[in-house]
C-alpha cells in the first residue's frame, strides 16, 4: 500500500508528461516539449469538456487495485494512476484542489459496501464538490453496474465529469452516456470472464487430485500436489486415537471429554507466520474432533467443493443454505484411495451414519443422556412407524407418545396412543440383563483387555510427551552451547530460552508421575478381581450407583437396535417387540395404566367375580383383598384394590347395598329404617332397644348391618314403647321391654 494521503495532492518531483498516462487523442501531441504541449491543452480546453464550471470544483483522482499482492508487485499500474494529479494540474487545476483518494487499494471493485474511498468519492459528488473524476481506466471505479449506473446517474446530476486514459466524458451527453453504459457493462462482464476462467482452471486441477490450499490437522503438504500423513509420530496416533473412540463411545462429544479430561493434545502445523509449519500442540475443541471426523480425507478421498456457501437472504440479512459438510454424493469431486488413509472408506460412511443418528430429530436415535427414560430415541409406534418422543410432563414420570397425529392430523384417525416409559423400560432391561448373563465371563475378560488397552494408550501418549520435551530441551541446550561467549546479546536470550524448556520438561515429568500414581499401566490383582465380581453379577452392576443413567443406556444400545410398540387403546395390554442387532426379534406384552375399569382386558371376568363377592356379603375391604390375591389389577396399577376402588366398581356394575334388599328379609323381618318409619320415630332409638335385648335382632351375612322382626303384635309393643322414657320406664314395665317369643321354622 502506498504511503501517499488521501487529503493532500503529492507530485512526484522527476514526473514529467511524459510519465504521465496517455493524454486524451484531441488533447495530445505527436512529439513536443512540455512548454509546448501544455500551451496545445490550454489552446484546446475551449473546445473541450472542460468549463470554468468544472474548473471552480475538486478534481479528484481514484487509485484502486483489486487486491494487495497486485499493489506490492505491479509498481508501474500504481504509478501511473498516482500519475493522474499531474494530468488534472495541466488540465487547469490548481495543485491545492485535487485530491487523490486511495483508500481503496487492495480492494475488489465488484461491490461498494466495504469501500470507504468509493463512498466518500460518492459523497463529494453529492455535494456538488468535484468537478472531474479521474481514473486509468473506468473500470477501477467499479466493476458492477448497479454502483457504476448509480455513479453515472449522480455524476449527472451534478454535472461531474468523468476521465481515463482513453478520453473525457459527460454522462449528460447522450452518446457519452452510451459509451459509459458500454464501459460498464464491459467492465462487470470481465470480472465474470475472469473469475470463471480462474474457477475452471482451478475445477480442472481438481478433478485430476493436484489442488492442495491447505490440509486439515494429521497431514502435512510436501508441494502443491503431494501431500503424506504428518511425519510426527505422536500426530499420526493422536489421530488414530480420535477415530478408535469414536467407534468405543459412539458420539464426537464423547471423543471430546475424553480428550479433555485426559488432556490429550493434536499437533497443529502452522499455516502462516515465520514458522510456517512447525508443529503446535493443543487440546482439540469439539468442532475439530467433528471436522476430523467429516472429512473425507482421513478414508484416502481427495475431496474438492465439501462446503457449499451459503446466500444472503436481502430480507432478513441472514446467509441461508450454506452447509459445512457436504454428503459423499453431494461433494464436486471426489477421488477416492488418493491418499494415505487413517480408516477406510466404509468406516467412514459408518461414522457418517453414526453423526446423522446422533443428531436430536425425529429420524434419528439421538444420543444418550441424563434422562430418567431409559428407551429415548429407541421406541417406534408399531401402527405408523414413526419414531415415539419422549416426553417429562410436569413432574409425572416419563412416557413416551407418537405424536405424528398432532403433526399430519390429516393422515391418521386418531392419535397412536402413548406408554409410560416405565412400563417399557422395566421390560426391555429385564431382557437386556437376561441377554447378558450368559457373556458375564467374556465380558469380564473384554472390559480387563479394554482398561489395559486404554491405560496401555494414554503411557504411550505421555512417553511421547516427556521424549519431545527432553528433546527440545536437549535442543536449546545445543543452540546456547553454540553461541559466542562475547555475544551476551543472544546467549542471554538462548539461555532463556533453555531454562524454559527445562522447567517444562521438569512439568511434564511431575504431571505423568500423578498420572502413574493414579493409573497404573497395569491393573492391580484387587482390580482384575473387583472387575470380574462385577461382571458375574450382571444385575448388581447394572444397579450400581457408579453405572449412570447414560452407561445404562449405552450398553442398551449396543444390543437393542430399536423396540417397537403397539398400544391398544381399549386394553391395558400392548405388544413390545424388542429387535436385537443381529436380526432377532422377540415379542411380548406389558400392562400399562389405563384410566377406566372397561379399558382392562379381564374386565369381564372382574365384574363377574365382584358380583359373586358381594353377593356373598363381603365387605368392600374384604372384596379388595380377594380380588389383589387372585392377581386382579385396577386401572391405575398403583398398589392393587382398595375400599375406594371397590365402592366404584361397585356402583359402575349398579350392584345394591345389603340394605333395603328385599331377598334378604324373612317373615315379619324389618330393615331398621323401614321400621323406624313405620314407628313414627329415629332410627337410632331402634338401634338403642337392639342393644338392650328388647327387640329380636339378626345381623347380614356381611355383619355390617342389623335385621329386627316385629309382628301385629311387636308392632303394637313397641308403638307403647316408643312414647315412654325408656331410661327409667324398664323396671317399672318390664311386660314392654320384654319381646315376644319368637317361633322358629
Amino acid at each position: 500500500m502506498s504511503g501517499r494521503k488521501q487529503h493532500a495532492t503529492i507530485i512526484p518531483p522527476a514526473l514529467t508528461l511524459a510519465s504521465a498516462p496517455a493524454l486524451p487523442v484531441a488533447l495530445t501531441t505527436s512529439a513536443t516539449p512540455i512548454a509546448s504541449a501544455t500551451s496545445a491543452l490550454l489552446g484546446l480546453r475551449a473546445t473541450s469538456k472542460i468549463r470554468d464550471v468544472h474548473l471552480d470544483r475538486l478534481a479528484i483522482v481514484y487509485v484502486r487495485q483489486s487486491s494487495p499482492r497486485q499493489v506490492v508487485e505491479n509498481r508501474e499500474s500504481r504509478e501511473r494512476q498516482y500519475a493522474l494529479a499531474d494530468f488534472a494540474r495541466l488540465l487547469g487545476w490548481a495543485p491545492e484542489r485535487i485530491i487523490v483518494i486511495d483508500e481503496d487499494q487492495g480492494l475488489s471493485g465488484k461491490t461498494a459496501a466495504n469501500r470507504t474511498g468509493f463512498q466518500r468519492l460518492m459523497a463529494e459528488v453529492s455535494f456538488n464538490h468535484v468537478g472531474i473524476v479521474l481514473v486509468l481506466e473506468l473500470s477501477r471505479l467499479s466493476r458492477s453496474n448497479t454502483d457504476w449506473h448509480q455513479l453515472v446517474n449522480v455524476c449527472g446530476i451534478f454535472n461531474t465529469l468523468l476521465a481515463d486514459q482513453d478520453g473525457v466524458y459527460d454522462s449528460t451527453d447522450g452518446n457519452d452516456r452510451l459509451l459509459l453504459g458500454m464501459k460498464g457493462a464491459m467492465s462487470e462482464f470481465e470480472l465474470i470472464t475472469l473469475h470463471n476462467r480462474l474457477a475452471r482452471g482451478t475445477r480442472n486441477k481438481a478433478e485430476r487430485g493436484e489442488l492442495f490450499l491447505h490440509v486439515p490437522v494429521g497431514y502435512f503438504k510436501v508441494s502443491m500436489e503431494e501431500v503424506i500423513q504428518d511425519p510426527d509420530e505422536q500426530a499420526r496416533s493422536m489421530i488414530q486415537l480420535v477415530f478408535d473412540k469414536f467407534t468405543e463411545l459412539r458420539s464426537a462429544y464423547a471423543v471430546f471429554r475424553y480428550f479433555t479430561v485426559n488432556d490429550l493434545r493434536l499437533g497443529f502445523r502452522r499455516h502462516r507466520s515465520p514458522r510456517i509449519g512447525d508443529l503446535e500442540w493443543r487440546i482439540p475443541s469439539m468442532g475439530r474432533i467433528t471436522m476430523i471426523l467429516r472429512h473425507p480425507i482421513y478414508a484416502g478421498a481427495y475431496a474438492y467443493g465439501i462446503h457449499r456457501a451459503g446466500k444472503k437472504n436481502p430480507v432478513t440479512g441472514n446467509t441461508e443454505g450454506g452447509k459445512m459438510f457436504l454428503s459423499p454424493g453431494e461433494i464436486a469431486v471426489l477421488i477416492h484411495d488418493r491418499l494415505p488413509a487413517y480408516i477406510t472408506w466404509d468406516q467412514y460412511l459408518a461414522n457418517q451414519e453414526q453423526l446423522r443418528q446422533n443428531r436430536a430429530l425425529k429420524e434419528s436415535r439421538g444420543t444418550p443422556r441424563r434422562g430418567e427414560a431409559m428407551l429415548s430415541g429407541l421406541v417406534v409406534c408399531g401402527k405408523c412407524n414413526h419414531r415415539m418422543g419422549t416426553r417429562y410432563p410436569g413432574t409425572k414420570k416419563p412416557l413416551y407418545q407418537c405424536q405424528e397425529f398432532y403433526l399430519t392430523a390429516a393422515e391418521l384417525p386418531e392419535p397412536c396412543g402413548r406408554i409410560a416409559a416405565v412400563t417399557v423400560d422395566e421390560l426391555v432391561t429385564r431382557e437386556v440383563l437376561r441377554a447378558l448373563e450368559p457373556a458375564a465371563l467374556e465380558l469380564s475378560l473384554r472390559a480387563i483387555e479394554d482398561v489395559e488397552r486404554d491405560r496401555n494408550r494414554l503411557h504411550t501418549q505421555w512417553r511421547q510427551r516427556l521424549e519431545r520435551a527432553r528433546q527440545q530441551a536437549a535442543k536449546a541446550e545445543r543452540q546456547y552451547q553454540l553461541a559466542e561467549p562475547e555475544n551476551r546479546l543472544v546467549a542471554r536470550t538462548l539461555e532463556a530460552r533453555w531454562e524454559e524448556a527445562l522447567k517444562h520438561q521438569r512439568q511434564e515429568e511431575e504431571e505423568y508421575d500423578r498420572f502413574v500414581a493414579q493409573q497404573p499401566v497395569t491393573l492391580s490383582p484387587a482390580e482384575r478381581e473387583q472387575i470380574r465380581n462385577l461382571s458375574e453379577n450382571i444385575g448388581r452392576l447394572w444397579n450400581a450407583e457408579s453405572t449412570s443413567v447414560v452407561d445404562r443406556k449405552q450398553i442398551m444400545r449396543c444390543v437393542v437396535e430399536r423396540v417397537i410398540v403397539t398400544t391398544d387403546r381399549t386394553s391395558e395390554w400392548n405388544e413390545v417387540k424388542i429387535v436385537w442387532y443381529g436380526g432377532m426379534v422377540t415379542k411380548h406384552q406389558v400392562a400399562r395404566s389405563v384410566g377406566t375399569f372397561e379399558q382392562l382386558k379381564d374386565y369381564r371376568k372382574l365384574a363377574e367375580r365382584v358380583r359373586e363377592l358381594h353377593a356373598a356379603g363381603l365387605r368392600h375391604y374384604q372384596i379388595a383383598d380377594a380380588l389383589n390375591r387372585e392377581g386382579f389389577s385396577p386401572p391405575r396399577r398403583r398398589g392393587g384394590f382398595t375400599n375406594s376402588c371397590i365402592n366404584d366398581l361397585v356402583n359402575r356394575l349398579g350392584l345394591t347395598n345389603e340394605m333395603f334388599r328385599k331377598d334378604l328379609l324373612q317373615k315379619n323381618e324389618w330393615w331398621i329404617p323401614d321400621l323406624a318409619r313405620e314407628l313414627g320415630i329415629i332410627a337410632t332409638q331402634i338401634h338403642y332397644w337392639v342393644k338392650q335385648g328388647w327387640i329380636h335382632h339378626r345381623r347380614t351375612q356381611s355383619d355390617r348391618h342389623w335385621i329386627v322382626w316385629a309382628d301385629k303384635d311387636e308392632l303394637q309393643r313397641l308403638r307403647k314403647l316408643a312414647g315412654k322414657k325408656t331410661s327409667w320406664f324398664s323396671a317399672k314395665h318390664p311386660e314392654l321391654v320384654i319381646p315376644k317369643k319368637r317361633r322358629t321354622t
